[in-house]
């Protein structure tokens, strides 16, 4: 199983970084974990193979995890004439705020029927779901009221267990999400300063005793943690990097 960081930035694009997204690819398996509005052209640069990817497990609505479904969605219809089935899980409600957006981007869009098969599945936290090859647990994490639910995800394909916090503060749930994982990616906005419902180095280090991962990756990095030495067992996410598991 391969993870490759499309987009490791914040919503700001800091340190010119693309919007949050990650491809993971492996014998049979190929999905994104994130969206944002910036990740078709993440996707163009690195040359993924669009029409290949399964599945988009989607962890919040806000633009930077979510924006980038409708370019997606109509260069599969338009540009890559994609024709493989394509599954979007997320967080309840995610077919109508797909439609939405859709709608809002592009007027008159949602009217037209996809020349593929496009499914989408509600992921629950709590209930372990299935999407495609995937075995999928969300988790509720703590990114405020309006606009969610906001999820946390544990995703377990190929024999190897992949978490992913998405936008949060710290929350205890997430000593349950990193537990056992072969990679830990981790939010980390700030190096000490604490903000509400956005996780920072401190929390994480002052947590590391609990978390239960073989490994550890930070990213939405606003500046002040961009270009910092970390310690191990933490690492930085940059756009590009990719790492084999």
């Amino acid at each position: 199983m391969q993870v490759h960081f499309i987009g490791s930035g914040d919503a700001f694009g800091s340190g010119g970084r693309f919007n949050t997204c990650f491809h993971l690819s492996g014998r049979e398996a190929n999905f994104l974990i994130d969206c944002g509005a910036s990740s078709l052209i993440a996707l163009r640069q690195q040359q993924i193979d669009l029409n290949a990817i399964q599945s988009i497990l989607v962890t919040h609505f806000h633009a930077d995890h979510f924006g980038g479904l409708p370019f997606f969605m109509l260069d599969a219809q338009f540009h890559s004439r994609r024709t493989a089935p394509l599954t979007v899980a997320g967080p309840a409600g995610i077919e109508d705020r797909y439609r939405q957006l859709t709608e809002l981007m592009f007027p008159g869009s949602s009217a037209t029927t996809p020349r593929f098969p496009l499914h989408f599945i509600e992921l629950v936290a709590g209930a372990g779901q299935q999407v495609g090859a995937l075995e999928v647990d969300a988790f509720e994490v703590n990114h405020g009221n309006a606009g969610g639910p906001f999820h946390g995800y544990r995703v377990t394909v190929e024999g190897r267990t992949i978490a992913y916090t998405g936008d949060t503060e710290w929350t205890d749930s997430l000593v349950d999400l990193a537990r056992d994982t072969d990679l830990f990616i981790a939010e980390a906005y700030f190096h000490e300063k604490r903000v509400k419902l956005h996780l920072d180095h401190a929390s994480l280090t002052a947590n590391l005793g609990r978390l239960e991962a073989r490994r550890i990756v930070l990213t939405h990095m606003s500046p002040d943690m961009i270009g910092r030495p970390l310690a191990p067992p933490f690492e930085a996410a940059r756009d590009g990097l990719r790492i084999a598991l």
